[in-house]
C-alpha cells in the first residue's frame, strides 16, 4: 500500500487558539455544515491535512510551521518550525512518521507523536510537492530544482534522483507495480521505475503540469494541465482528453467508487467525467477558481474548495449542491475526510476547519 496525498476574517484573527466553536449537538443530521472546531495558525493554510491512524490531523502553514492537532477538539499537540513557507501536504508512514516539504528547500521526517525532527534532506529549491511513500518505505517527492527524489524513509539518504526539464510542483503517486508517476512544468508527465529512477515513458502535454496524477483500478493514469488526460499506465499512450475552459489546472483528479473522475478547474467549475471515455457526466459552477482537489465521502458526497471562499458539498451522481460553508478567504487546500466523516480543510484565512458531515468516512475509490 502506498501513502500519498493520489481566500473575510473572523474574530480572533492573528491569534492562535486551541479549538473553539464546539458544536453543542454534533449528533444531529447535517443538512447545513456544522463547524466542530477551527484552529488558527499564523498565516495562510494552503497545505492539505493528513490524518493519522489515531485521528491526529497534520497540516502545514505559510507561517513556516507544521501542526499536529487533535482531530476531535482541534487542540494543538505540537508544532514544528521549518525555515520558510509550508505548502506541501504531509504524508504519514506506517510507523507514524510524518514527511513534509518546505520552501526552505528541505524535506523533513518528523516523529508523529512529538514533532521531533528525525532527519532532513536538502534539495536545490522550494519543495511544494507533497511526499508519497512506497510500500517499502521509500519517500518520493519533487522539488522546484527540477528533480524527483527517492529517499530512504528511515534515514533520509538519497536513493536516486531524476531530473526533468523544469520545476516539479506536482506530487508523485505510485502504481501497483511500484511505478512512480509525476508531472513537471516542462509540460511532461513521467513514469519512473520506483527502484532505480529510470524513465519508463514520458507524455508531452500542452501546458505546465502542476496537477498530481491519480490512478484508476485498471491502471489508467489521470492528470491535468487545463485538459484532463487519461493515459495508459504501462505505455503512456493517450486514451482520451477532456478540455476545460482554462489552460492551467492545479486541482488534481480523484477517482470515485464507480470509476468516475472528479476534478476542479480554473474556469470556476468542478467536473465529473466517465473514467473510461472522458464523457462529461456533470459540471458544477462556483463563483471563482477551483484549485482545491475534491475528496469523496462514503455518502457519495464530493467536497471541494474554491477561491470564492467556499467549501462545497456536492452530490456525486448529479453535481447538485447539498450545502456550502464560507470561510474568511480563498480555499486552495484540498479537504481530507476522517473515519467518522469529519471534513478537515485549510483556508487562506489562516484557519483549519473541522466540519461535521453525513459521510461515514472516505470512500474506497477505484
Amino acid at each position: 500500500m502506498s501513502f500519498c496525498v493520489s481566500f473575510l476574517c473572523l474574530a480572533g484573527c492573528g491569534k492562535k487558539n486551541t479549538g473553539q466553536t464546539q458544536n453543542p449537538n454534533p449528533e444531529t443530521s447535517v443538512t447545513n455544515p456544522v463547524v466542530l472546531w477551527e484552529y488558527e495558525t499564523g498565516d495562510s493554510v494552503f497545505s492539505s491535512p493528513a490524518i493519522g491512524a489515531d485521528g491526529t490531523v497534520y497540516v502545514g502553514s505559510f507561517d513556516h510551521n507544521v501542526y499536529a492537532l487533535d482531530g476531535k477538539t482541534g487542540a494543538k499537540k505540537w508544532e514544528f518550525e521549518t525555515g520558510y513557507l509550508v505548502s506541501s501536504s504531509p504524508a504519514i508512514g506506517t510507523d507514524g512518521t510524518v514527511y513534509v516539504g518546505s520552501w526552505d528547500f528541505k524535506v523533513y521526517a518528523l516523529d508523529g507523536k512529538t514533532g521531533t525532527k528525525l532527519w532532513e534532506f536538502e534539495t536545490g529549491h522550494w519543495v511544494e510537492s507533497s511526499p508519497c511513500i512506497g510500500a517499502d518505505g521509500t519517500v518520493y517527492v519533487g522539488s522546484n530544482d527540477r528533480n524527483v527524489y527517492a529517499l530512504d524513509g528511515k534515514t533520509g539518504a538519497k536513493i536516486w534522483k531524476f531530473e526533468t526539464g523544469d520545476q516539479v510542483y506536482s506530487s508523485p503517486v505510485i502504481g501497483a507495480d511500484g511505478t512512480v508517476y509525476i508531472g513537471s512544468f516542462d509540460k511532461k508527465i513521467y513514469a519512473l521505475d520506483g527502484k532505480t529512477g529510470a524513465k519508463k515513458w514520458e507524455f508531452e502535454t500542452e501546458n505546465n503540469v502542476g496537477s498530481n496524477p491519480a490512478i484508476g483500478a485498471d491502471g489508467t493514469v489521470y492528470v491535468g494541465d487545463g485538459k484532463l488526460y487519461a493515459l495508459n499506465g504501462a505505455t503512456g499512450a493517450k486514451k482520451w482528453e477532456f478540455e476545460t475552459g482554462k489552460l492551467m489546472m492545479h486541482s488534481s483528479p480523484v477517482v470515485g467508487t464507480d470509476g468516475s473522475v472528479f476534478i476542479g478547474s480554473e474556469d470556476h467549475k468542478v467536473y465529473a467525467l466517465d473514467g473510461k471515455t472522458g464523457a462529461k457526466k456533470w459540471e458544477f459552477e462556483s463563483r471563482y477558481l477551483v484549485t482545491s482537489s475534491p475528496a469523496i465521502g462514503t455518502s457519495n458526497m464530493v467536497f471541494v474548495g474554491s477561491w470564492d471562499n467556499i467549501i462545497y458539498a456536492l452530490d456525486g451522481k448529479t453535481g447538485t449542491k447539498i450545502w456550502e460553508f464560507e470561510t474568511g478567504n480563498d480555499v486552495q487546500s484540498s479537504p481530507a475526510i476522517g473515519v467518522d466523516g469529519t471534513l478537515y480543510v485549510g483556508s487562506m484565512d489562516k484557519k483549519i476547519y473541522a466540519i461535521k458531515t453525513d459521510s461515514k468516512g472516505l470512500a474506497t475509490t477505484s
